[in-house]
């Protein structure tokens, strides 16, 4: 089988952790299946956001579209002329700062609700929402206001800044209701321009649980299935590699980061190594890559090189590759 999976361990790369001896979290799970089976270790350049790494090594070019944008396409949604997509994460206001909440999912089914009963507040503007994991979603709307360009940008926090116009005036009467905790937007914006995927790659499915992968798959053509379980995720995948080459994406793993859980980023990596062990050990032609650092120790991307491993023999061990050339080095000497 020349088919290849590709594995994206999100956000794998991080900081020295107090707490495990100065050692990464990684650096400390108990991976030998990945380790062993992709032997060849190479290192790329990372990028700060998974949406800019992922069009780059698919496609050779760093994406031309917002955040927002990108996820629109993954739930398949109105993105015609005039139309601006706003990415909606759960957040904590308090008049002055935005703090980005992470590891609220006991507190997700009544702030989706809450959302719902305001959405009326947006009739005018012609909305659509979809819902995401974790209390996120998406929102495309006709949006006649002056959106500010200074908003503060997940994972990071910053200073509350108002939305104007009703949206600022949903997210408002949301935190009144939820002591602070709310939806507010980011990664803003209209469609731009899409560029197709490298060649060799033209023919993939996704398969993952995350908004921002499907979205990127989305808008290079690839087949996408949105599959919030691991293990599901896992064997859907297994599936569709006899059909052709695959994209898995782990995104569990950054999500443990940001909640600063290096124990449970630890826990989820030795998961993936047994469940890749399980149903990939007589598959030939695996890459596992990452797209940026996420430090559990601050809980905040990391811009850095990012190690990826793989079987394939395309360059020597511990050479740094180029982003926009690594994938088609790798399908030619695919075996």
């Amino acid at each position: 089988m020349q088919n290849v999976l590709f594995v994206l361990l999100d956000g794998m790369e991080d900081h020295p952790h107090p707490e495990l001896g100065g050692k990464k979290p990684y650096e400390v799970a108990n991976m030998p299946f990945i380790r062993k089976k992709a032997s060849h270790l190479h290192w790329t350049t990372g990028r700060g956001y998974t949406q800019l790494f992922l069009n780059e090594f698919w496609s050779g070019h760093p994406p031309d579209i917002s955040r927002g944008a990108i996820e629109a396409y993954g739930l398949a949604m109105d993105m015609s002329e005039g139309r601006i997509a706003f990415r909606m994460s759960p957040a904590f206001i308090d008049g002055k700062n935005v703090k980005w909440a992470y590891g609220v999912d006991d507190m997700v089914d009544d702030l989706v609700e809450c959302v719902k009963e305001n959405m009326y507040l947006l009739d005018d503007c012609n909305p659509q929402i979809e819902y995401s994991v974790h209390g996120r979603s998406v929102i495309t709307m006709e949006y006649p206001y002056d959106i500010p360009d200074n908003t503060p940008q997940a994972p990071i926090d910053g200073p509350y800044v108002p939305i104007p116009g009703p949206l600022g005036e949903m997210i408002v009467h949301i935190a009144s209701e939820m002591d602070g905790l709310t939806i507010y937007p980011w990664g803003i914006g209209k469609v731009g321009k899409l560029y197709p995927p490298h060649e060799c790659v033209k023919h993939m499915t996704t398969v993952s649980s995350s908004l921002t992968a499907l979205g990127i798959s989305a808008t290079l053509g690839h087949k996408i299935q949105l599959v919030p379980d691991i293990e599901e995720r896992v064997k859907i995948a297994r599936e569709a590699l006899k059909r052709g080459h695959v994209f898995l994406h782990m995104d569990e793993v950054d999500e443990y980061s940001h909640e600063k859980n290096a124990k449970k980023k630890i826990a989820v990596l030795e998961k993936i190594d047994r469940l890749m062990e399980e149903y990939f050990s007589d598959v030939d032609n695996l890459v596992f890559f990452v797209d940026h650092g996420t430090s559990c120790v601050t809980g905040t991307h990391i811009l850095m090189d990012v190690p990826f491993r793989t079987d394939i023999e395309a360059f020597k061990d511990g050479e740094m590759v180029e982003l926009a050339t690594l994938v088609p080095k790798l399908m030619e000497k695919r075996k």
